[in-house]
């Protein structure tokens, strides 16, 4: 079992920045890539980044150039830093751990982000 706690967000003029950090504890020795997701309201849960123990990221187009994944392996953190924020990132941002062993993920509860128009 892992459990993910999200921390970080809040409320931020656009164009301003905010750095979300995901911390995973328990059974961590399997998890192999972290990332994270949004989702605004009445909308799909959407890709943001993910990064895996190797380093290898992925972005979502609507992020890249903007945001920064980034993890401490030695930690079981991950952390995105969001620059530029514009209103259409306003969501909940959840952290997603993905477990090799039981080819399975694992969610944090969410935290929000809002930048108003």
């Amino acid at each position: 079992q892992v459990w993910l706690k999200e921390s970080g967000g809040g409320s931020v003029q656009p164009g301003g920045s905010l750095r979300l950090s995901c911390v995973a504890s328990g059974t961590t020795i399997s998890i192999n890539a972290m990332g994270w997701y949004r989702q605004a309201p009445g909308k799909q849960r959407d890709l943001v980044a993910t990064i895996t123990t190797d380093g290898t990221t992925t972005y979502a187009d609507s992020v890249k150039g903007r945001f920064t994944i980034s993890r401490d392996n030695a930690l079981n953190t991950v952390h995105l830093q969001m620059n530029s924020l514009k209103s259409d990132d306003s969501a909940v941002y959840y952290c997603t751990a993905h477990d090799t062993f039981v080819s399975g993920d694992y969610w944090g509860q969410g935290t929000m982000v809002i930048v108003p128009d």
